[in-house]
């Protein structure tokens, strides 16, 4: 069946001979650009997923000969953005000579840290745990992929005669067996058994692939995917519907939406009983399909089949027992219908711990579901940040494809508890997991910051953002959000426009917030403007703009948040940037000094009253920030300078004057008085922070 064609239907062509040439004499450059365009489609392998490598011949540094070397992924690195600083370089007739020293199966782990002394290069990133299965084959170039396609075929009941009929004598096949030395002595045995195959399928693991050179096995790794798609699609829902057939009616996108948004953060407050999570969430076609069948009460508990999937979204998911339009506005009703579930699945997590566990198994993890399904609506994942989130959701989506095509082909088969066990709490793993960086001071933190199109918003996004926290971004300037969010990494940062002087846009900003990561844990009301004029000449307009914004903004914001904050239960932080001028009397300033304060009397009200919820209300007042703030581009710095008696372009040095540090106060300033009440000052509530180099007029007291 091999296709022999850069005309794929199942896969994505993607070499591109042009760029090839430019590196066409560097084979190490070209096995990254291999890799980085088979990472490029999901479809071939998932993120984080597979490795690959090449093979060149080398100078050895110590004897001047010519020796043999590989090139090889590292430990923790994704071929979809792979580059030389996260591969590793080793002797091939090193990784050999392990043979000499390898003790059996039973002393696998033992093993690893030799690889260490197979190093050619000596900057390489560590070794992975896969290093020896492409050094004991002898091909140039290897990928190992775990495409949904092939991991279907190594799902299905009867894999090894399913791998027969679709490639005949030119794929071996070898069974189950955990990643590790002893697994590479399995796919050179089968190799020399078996001479002449094009690959090798590993039973509910992936898949082998090889060439001569990178295009060579580049090509064979694309045709031997198309070939398992296209026998699977030639079956599927031909004997039966996929999944069964529909068991819940498909709910339409506005509802199924509103659905989500209601229920997120109460899933996210009863997963977080660990640890407070971060969500994501897909109303993905292929997740519909499966959440909405009538097998997914069959197959959702059998758990998934390859390691890299159940590594990331735990063993299996929790299926919500749900009608797709219940009536989700009660959160605390909510919560009392799906607590009973929520345990149910911590025990059976402890109950499959305890029944597997070995002598030397890591402690207990986190027994909160990875993957929740909710049938009607979608998929949910959480985990620590938003990209693990994601990527949880998309290896959970590739877990489906796999069921899907294993049931069109077969009978889907996941992997034995046992087996599934001896991974997730492989001690390997956990040295890994150690080896990860600490968490920042924010992390697993949900923040909406208003007004963060530009100046102090922007700034205290931004400082959140590089302490841990995601962030929803809001704006009445949609243009302004779309460069400012443009600015953060991925999955870091969401925006929406939002006029906080509407209610329901400000309902619709925590819907995003909902949908995007969860829920809100951080609100920051940045959002003002600012109006300089005497009695006579402040009209009710500007009276109403200043307090719509400024006072009833805040009021409705903060409304907003606490309902999301009770729903989640993990306490949270409302912070209102006010002003210097709410407890100062300033002339020409009637509007924005009241409105001010006005700010600054809510939040002590709010404070006293969210106090016993563990919710944490404070103000920030800063002063005289010229540089970088939008306010200062209008009118209000014209008043405050003909208020002054001075000129608009010396405001910035009046204001350093004035106060007793003689200081330039930057929206990093506020930025940092932010991050001091969420981050630091966890026993502070009803709080002002003055941020102004020092006002004597406006020391609180």
């Amino acid at each position: 069946m091999s296709v022999s064609t850069t005309n794929f239907e199942h896969v994505s062509y993607l070499w591109d001979d042009n760029e090839a040439a430019k590196i066409a004499d560097d084979q190490v450059a070209l096995f990254l650009y291999r890799s980085n365009i088979l990472g490029a489609d999901l479809r071939l392998t998932n993120y984080g997923g597979g490795n690959t490598s090449c093979k060149t011949i080398e100078k050895d540094p110590l004897t001047g000969e010519e020796t043999e070397v590989m090139w090889v992924k590292g430990s923790g690195g994704d071929i979809g953005t792979l580059t030389r600083a996260g591969i590793a370089g080793l002797y091939v007739d090193k990784i050999h000579n392990l043979k000499n020293v390898y003790k059996g199966i039973e002393f696998e782990d033992a093993i690893v840290p030799l690889y260490y002394h197979c190093l050619y290069d000596l900057d390489s990133k560590a070794p992975s745990i896969d290093t020896p299965l492409h050094g004991l084959l002898p091909f140039k170039h290897i990928d190992h992929l775990h495409p949904d396609a092939l991991i279907a075929v190594a799902a299905a009941e009867d894999s090894q005669a399913i791998t027969k009929e679709i490639w005949g004598d030119k794929m071996g096949w070898v069974p189950w067996q955990r990643p590790g030395f002893d697994l590479a002595l399995q796919l050179e045995k089968c190799l020399n058994d078996n001479p002449g195959i094009r690959g090798i399928v590993l039973g509910s693991h992936g898949l082998f692939t090889w060439g001569d050179t990178s295009y060579e096995c580049y090509m064979n790794s694309l045709e031997v995917i198309e070939d398992a798609s296209r026998y699977i699609a030639e079956r599927e829902g031909k004997d039966r519907p996929v999944f069964g057939g529909a068991k819940v009616e498909a709910v339409n996108t506005s509802t199924r939406l509103e659905q989500a948004a209601q229920i997120a953060p109460v899933l996210r407050g009863l997963c977080s009983s660990e640890k407070p999570m971060i969500a994501h969430y897909s109303d993905d076609e292929r997740v519909l399909q499966f959440v909405n069948s009538h097998d997914i009460d069959r197959l959702a508990p059998l758990g998934t089949s390859c390691p890299d999937h159940f590594l990331r979204t735990k063993i299996q998911p929790l299926v919500l027992e749900l009608d797709p339009h219940e009536d989700l506005s009660d959160a605390e009703a909510l919560k009392e219908k799906l607590k009973p579930a929520f345990e149910n699945y911590r025990k059976e997590y402890q109950a499959y711990y305890e029944n597997c566990k070995r002598d030397n198994s890591p402690a207990m993890r986190d027994p909160n579901p990875v993957i929740i399904l909710y049938p009607g609506i979608g998929m949910f994942s959480f985990a620590k940040n938003k990209q693990t989130a994601r990527v949880a959701s998309e290896f959970y989506t590739n877990a489906i494809n796999v069921m899907r095509g294993a049931e069109a082909i077969s009978t889907y088969t996941a992997l034995p508890r046992q087996e599934a066990f001896d991974i997730e709490y492989w001690l390997l793993e956990e040295d890994k997991l150690k080896r990860m960086p600490p968490e920042q001071p924010l992390s697993r933190k949900v923040a909406l910051v208003t007004g963060a199109g530009g100046g102090i918003g922007k700034a205290i996004a931004e400082k959140l953002v590089a302490e841990g926290a995601t962030v929803v971004l809001t704006d009445i300037h949609e243009e302004r959000l779309k460069e400012v969010e443009s600015g953060f990494k991925k999955d870091t940062a969401a925006y929406v426009t939002c006029n906080v002087a509407d209610e329901n846009s400000i309902e619709e900003a925590f819907k995003k917030a909902a949908l995007a990561f969860g829920g809100v844990d951080i609100l920051v009301h940045s959002a003002g403007l600012a109006i300089s004029k005497p009695l006579g000449e402040t009209a009710l307009k500007d009276w109403n703009l200043l307090q719509d914004v400024l006072v009833k903004g805040q009021f409705m914001l903060s409304k907003a948040a606490v309902k999301t904050m009770r729903a989640q239960n993990l306490g949270g932080d409302i912070i209102s940037i006010a002003s210097k001028n709410g407890l100062v009397a300033g002339k020409n300033n009637v509007g924005y000094g009241t409105a001010k304060a006005a700010q600054q009397h809510m939040t002590r009200l709010l404070a006293a009253e969210l106090g016993p919820e563990k919710i944490r209300v404070n103000t920030v007042n800063p002063d005289g920030v010229i540089i970088g703030s939008k306010i200062w581009e209008g009118e209000w710095a014209e008043g405050r300078a003909k208020a002054y008696g001075i000129s608009v372009k010396d405001l910035p040095e009046f204001y350093a004057k004035r106060n007793l540090m003689n200081e330039i106060i930057r929206p990093e300033d506020i930025a940092n008085a932010v991050f001091a009440f969420t981050a630091i000052l966890r026993q502070s509530t009803g709080n002002i922070i003055n941020v102004d180099g020092g006002i004597p007029e406006a020391f609180t007291r």
